[in-house]
C-alpha cells in the first residue's frame, strides 16, 4: 500500500516515468500518464510501443512519480506489470485524460492504435523525505 503523500501524486497532473529493461539489459525510459487504484499503478500505452515489447519479455519495471510543484516530492517504485489489460474503448485514456488535461476524451487518437493498461505491483518504494526548493 502507497503512502497518501504517493497516492495524491499519482492523482494530480504529474508526469510519471516508467523503466523497463530492453533485450540487451540496457534500461529504457518513457514520460507516461498513469494513476493508482486498488493497490497497483496503472499506466496507459499502446500496443507495440517498445515499452510494451520490453514488458512482454521481462515485466520488472521501475516508475517515478515527480510533482509539477516541487521536483523534489517524489516517488519512486520497482514493480512487475501482472496483467496487460485491453483498453480498445479508451475508458482508461479518458479518465487520464480528464486527470492531466481536463478534456472529457482521450484527443490523440490514431487510426488502428490499441490502448493497454500495465497493471503494476508496487514491491520496493522510496519516499523522498519532505524537501522544499529554497526560492532564494
Amino acid at each position: 500500500m502507497l503512502e497518501e503523500k504517493t497516492i495524491k501524486l499519482f492523482q494530480q497532473k504529474n508526469i510519471v516515468f516508467i523503466a523497463t529493461l530492453m533485450k540487451n539489459g540496457a534500461p529504457q525510459l518513457s514520460p507516461v500518464w498513469a494513476n493508482y487504484d486498488s493497490g497497483y499503478v496503472l499506466v496507459n500505452t499502446a500496443e507495440g510501443r517498445i515499452k510494451h515489447k520490453n514488458i512482454l519479455r521481462d515485466p520488472r519495471v521501475a516508475v517515478s512519480v515527480v510533482s509539477n510543484d516541487n521536483p523534489l516530492d517524489m516517488t519512486t517504485i520497482q514493480g512487475t506489470v501482472e496483467e496487460i489489460i485491453p483498453d480498445y474503448d479508451y475508458t482508461h485514456a479518458d479518465k487520464l485524460t480528464q486527470q492531466y488535461m481536463g478534456q472529457k476524451h482521450y484527443p490523440f487518437k490514431r487510426e488502428n492504435e490499441k490502448r493497454i493498461i500495465l497493471k503494476i505491483k508496487p514491491e520496493r518504494i522510496f519516499v523522498m523525505p519532505e524537501l522544499k526548493i529554497n526560492d532564494n
